[in-house]
């Protein structure tokens, strides 16, 4: 193993020998785009033709080619050094202020994950702007609501290419905020007023965690990153090189890393501030699917991944013992799959879906399996944004009814919708070759051929083996009771307001152009990192710079990988069938 002290102190080194290019080092305009576009809607949405949605669209599309740019000149700063070598983050920083001699600072910090996540972050935003322009025809907060929804992508991919604490908690507030004025959009309903309000002040609990974690680890850190690398203990950078330096006390690290995980249990809807998630559902469909799918919710999970060196060292991944990452996200995760079993509501089943999603991606991260992590949550938000969308439809198509029980034989009425909606299901039941077999797999394995305590990982991976059964029979379920049986909705014509006959009805092509394409990603969005060869495993070669110091291999044979892969698809399809045996009676 390299001695992380040194590569980290070399950053600098490293970023100026490797090509860098125009878009890396000015990666810093991809979160200022719709922060402009957030002022232009307020001052002058009420005069344009859409309500400003032209500003809110044309942000994001900038915003995604800034992104998918910087993405292809990190891929080439990485292909251009030999196997093995590590490669720094590309970092810029300016001062912002001073106070009492402490430099804040406001910059950039790109690698792989932070391209990665900008990529999935400005093109789910996209497709969610462009779908909402239908969605939310004639209503009366239009101007409002793309002016909260662009302000909440500025806020989020400004965490994401955060330098510094500081900065990724004005980003991450800035989420709570927009999350706040979302979900409450339709406020005069008591109902989404409340579930306003909850899911702010439960989400404002944990980031009492993430002001602790961050000052904790500032005063411990400190001293040393400013002999050692001249940065800040705020330093993004600093606070990693600090961690795995063996110089800080297993106290602090430990109570700062403590902090920060309770701030990414309550931003990502863990047990036990898991209920917000679900009541959030109140906001528009649109919000449901930009911030339960790829944004808001994943935050937590990105944050412990930003900074994982000290969760690496504070929680002693590698050690004998569960650690806490482990523990939360193996109770998460059956949990919200048993909850989603008797919900009616078709966003709620996939509210606590979403949670028990989120709770794969911290089992992977709290078993060293940061890659598996990050892919999970890349596929995870093709396929579970192409599911809320794909519940919108159905929404707008039954005339804003949500009860599944209400619903039946859409499919007819229905069939790109339908289509859609069926490959989603798919992806996030495990079936191959959708992308959610593969991340979902990749999670599965990393916790089977755990290098430690092995009996105690071994029960945790049964857990998850029927938490993956859980959820293919829970998702079967949703889409029998929606498109398939028997069509239950014209004997609550008059709950629709219909008079006569009430019909259910396609969505207009820009509502289903965002599913189409949200659908061919959950068809090929796992070949971003298939098992088969090294050159296959794209993502780990993107992401490998950042965690070279500890990374969980799996080193069981080719026939056991097979054998684990083969049995979960066999089971989980089994799970399909005997749903459908149930539900179609």
């Amino acid at each position: 193993m390299n001695t992380p002290v040194s590569l980290f102190a070399a950053d600098a080194v490293a970023a100026s020998d490797l090509p860098t290019g125009w878009f890396l080092e000015n990666a810093w305009l991809i979160p200022i785009v719709p922060a402009v576009a957030f002022f232009l809607i307020i001052f002058l949405g009420k005069r344009m033709p859409r309500g400003g949605s032209e500003f809110g669209i044309a942000s994001m599309v900038v915003s995604l080619f800034l992104s998918a740019m910087a993405a292809w000149q990190w891929i080439d700063r990485v292909g251009s050094v030999e196997e093995g070598t590590w490669v720094g983050p590309v970092v810029r920083t300016w001062t912002w202020w001073q106070n009492a001699g402490v430099p804040l600072g406001i910059g950039l910090h790109v690698d792989g994950l932070t391209v990665t996540i900008l990529v999935v972050v400005a093109f789910i935003s996209t497709l969610v702007q462009i779908y909402s322009l239908e969605y939310l025809r004639g209503d009366r907060r239009y101007t409002h609501f793309f002016a909260s929804l662009t302000l909440f992508s500025a806020g989020m991919l400004n965490m994401v290419v955060a330098e510094n604490m500081i900065q990724l908690i004005l980003g991450w507030e800035i989420m709570g905020l927009c999350s706040f004025m979302l979900i409450g959009h339709w406020w005069e309903d008591g109902a989404n007023s409340r579930a306003a309000l909850k899911a702010f002040f439960t989400t404002r609990t944990g980031d009492v965690g993430l002001l602790v974690g961050t000052s904790v680890l500032y005063f411990a850190a400190n001293d040393w990153t400013q002999e050692t690398l001249g940065v800040s203990g705020f330093s993004i950078r600093g606070l990693s090189a600090w961690a795995l330096s063996g110089d800080p006390s297993s106290a602090a690290i430990t109570v700062g890393a403590v902090a920060l995980f309770i701030a990414a249990i309550g931003k990502s809807g863990q047990f036990p501030l898991h209920t917000w998630l679900p009541d959030a559902m109140a906001g528009p469909t649109p919000v449901s699917s930009l911030l339960h799918s790829s944004t808001m919710v994943v935050a937590g999970v990105f944050l412990v991944a930003r900074v994982y060196p000290v969760f690496w060292e504070g929680l002693n991944i590698t050690g004998s013992g569960l650690n806490f990452i482990v523990i939360i996200g193996g109770i998460t995760i059956v949990a919200a799959a048993l909850l989603a079993f008797v919900q009616t509501d078709i966003k709620k089943v996939l509210a606590y879906s979403t949670v028990s999603q989120l709770g794969f991606m911290f089992l992977a991260v709290g078993s060293g399996a940061y890659v598996a992590a990050i892919f999970h949550m890349v596929t995870h938000a093709f396929f579970k944004a192409l599911l809320f969308l794909g519940s919108g439809s159905v929404i707008h198509g039954m005339h804003h009814e949500q009860d599944m029980r209400r619903m039946g034989a859409l499919r007819k009425f229905m069939p790109i919708t339908a289509g859609t909606f069926i490959i989603g299901w798919l992806a996030i039941a495990g079936i191959p070759p959708f992308a959610g077999f593969w991340s979902k797999d990749e999670i599965l394995l990393s916790v089977w051929a755990y290098p430690t305590n092995s009996g105690l990982y071994k029960v945790l991976w049964g857990v998850a083996l029927v938490t993956a059964l859980l959820t293919a029979f829970y998702m079967t379920r949703q889409v029998i009771m929606v498109f398939f049986g028997k069509a239950r909705w014209n004997d609550h014509a008059e709950d629709h307001g219909a008079h006569g006959d009430f019909k259910p009805h396609e969505s207009p092509a820009i509502m289903l152009l965002p599913l189409v394409v949200l659908c061919g990603l959950s068809i090929v969005g796992g070949g971003l990192n298939l098992p088969f060869t090294d050159s296959t495993k794209r993502l780990l070669h993107w992401l490998e710079p950042i965690v070279h110091f500890g990374e969980v291999h799996p080193h069981e044979t080719a026939a056991m990988k097979w054998a684990l892969a083969i049995g979960t698809a066999v089971l989980c399809a089994a799970s399909i069938g005997i749903a459908f045996a149930v539900y179609q009676r």
